[in-house]
């Protein structure tokens, strides 16, 4: 019998899968697709990348700006990583540990027997049962791969737009130009709507960083590479039994941003060495063990402040993101550090979400608050909210 089932064959499901075999487990990666490549660009802040991680991984390094009202420089690195390198690495780790790689589907109820049995299939979360039928906040995005010295008019070398909410002409839900390095002179500029319900449509999207190109008198080239992004930002947390979540089926994801992988890739080790060691004692142990590395009491927590600070950020008008933004990115650095970063500081980060209240007008203050009342009931947003 198997030791590890990993379902899904992502970057998250790579990498547990290989930490597990990295720890001497019969690991079995099972995937429709394994060898589909991996269209999707990865960013995290440098600093929470894991020590081990091979240099090659990231493209580019560089420190991360924002704009909301005014320019605010973060005072971190941010990374953006190589796909095709991540995809060597985690392959290669794989190989190593001897992990089996098998093309396939599986449903509850109908799994090959293994020891424990990790759902690592994404947003959609195979393995999780029936789903509620509300829609989704999601974040959604459209973007485009040009030259760098194309790219100069929002992006000077050696940075990273990690949002830059000046608004282009036009009406409707604020979005926001995401525009970062990809390493080989190579920058992608992307047009984003940080959070909606249901999600913003690419065609809008697509029409917003058109004007906004624009605006800046870039012309892309017409043969140029497109990304389409679109995914949920409030999934439960994963409780199927018998059933370990892991990655964006977790979720891992941040509500705020949507950054899971330098989580799911810190965690990847730890959770292997919890399954390896409760495997002593059996399966259901080995299981309880992981679940206590992935949601230990404090990340809990956490997730939870984070899904309440996404209710109330989409319960705010659409005009107010700009000057909500100019409030966060006002605060001190730590406060920054703790709310995208802090996963397991419930303290932390209630103390950024509280600064907010420190940095914005009244009128502003009002709404968070209203919006803290209401969010304890969670009321359904008005139809199309930010």
């Amino acid at each position: 019998m198997l030791d590890v089932l990993v379902v899904g064959g992502g970057p998250a499901g790579r990498a547990v899968a290989a930490a597990c075999g990295a720890r001497g487990l019969r690991t079995r990666l099972l995937d429709p697709a394994p060898e589909r490549p991996w269209r999707a660009t990865y960013g995290a802040w440098l600093d929470e990348l894991p020590v081990g991680l091979a240099r090659s991984v990231v493209a580019a390094s560089v420190p991360g700006r924002a704009v909301a009202r005014t320019s605010h420089r973060l005072h971190r690195d941010y990374a953006v990583l190589d796909v095709p390198a991540l995809r060597r690495h985690l392959d290669e780790r794989l190989e190593a540990g001897g992990v089996e790689v098998e093309r396939g589907r599986v449903r509850p109820g109908a799994l090959p027997p293994a020891g424990v049995v990790i759902d690592a299939g994404g947003p959609a979360q195979p393995l999780a049962g029936p789903r509620s039928r509300r829609p989704h906040a999601q974040q959604a995005a459209v973007g485009i791969v040009v030259p760098a010295e194309v790219a100069a008019p929002v992006l000077a070398e050696g940075e990273a737009l990690f949002m830059d909410w000046r608004q282009v002409p036009g009406r409707g839900s604020p979005t926001f130009l995401y525009a970062v390095p990809l390493g080989a002179g190579r920058v992608l500029l992307e047009e984003t709507s940080l959070a909606r319900r249901p999600g913003l449509d690419f065609a809008t999207l697509a029409a917003r960083l058109s004007a906004r190109l624009a605006a800046h008198r870039i012309t892309p080239p017409a043969d140029a590479e497109r990304e389409l992004v679109r995914f949920p930002l409030d999934l439960p947390r994963h409780r199927a039994p018998g059933v370990l979540g892991f990655g964006a089926a977790a979720p891992l994801t941040h509500p705020a941003t949507g950054y899971q992988l330098a989580a799911a890739l810190q965690l990847a080790p730890s959770v292997a060495l919890a399954i390896a060691d409760g495997l002593a004692h059996g399966p259901d142990a080995a299981l309880a063990g992981a679940r206590a590395v992935v949601w230990p009491p404090a990340a809990r927590a956490v997730h939870l402040l984070r899904r309440r600070g996404l209710e109330a950020l989409l319960r705010l008008p659409a005009e107010s993101l700009p000057a909500f933004f100019e409030g966060f990115f006002a605060l001190p650095a730590r406060h920054h550090r703790a709310y995208l970063s802090g996963r397991t500081d419930p303290a932390g980060t209630a103390a950024a979400m509280a600064g907010l209240f420190h940095t914005t007008g009244w009128p502003l203050r009002l709404r968070l608050m209203g919006s803290a009342l209401l969010v304890s009931g969670l009321p359904r947003p008005p139809h199309g909210a930010v």
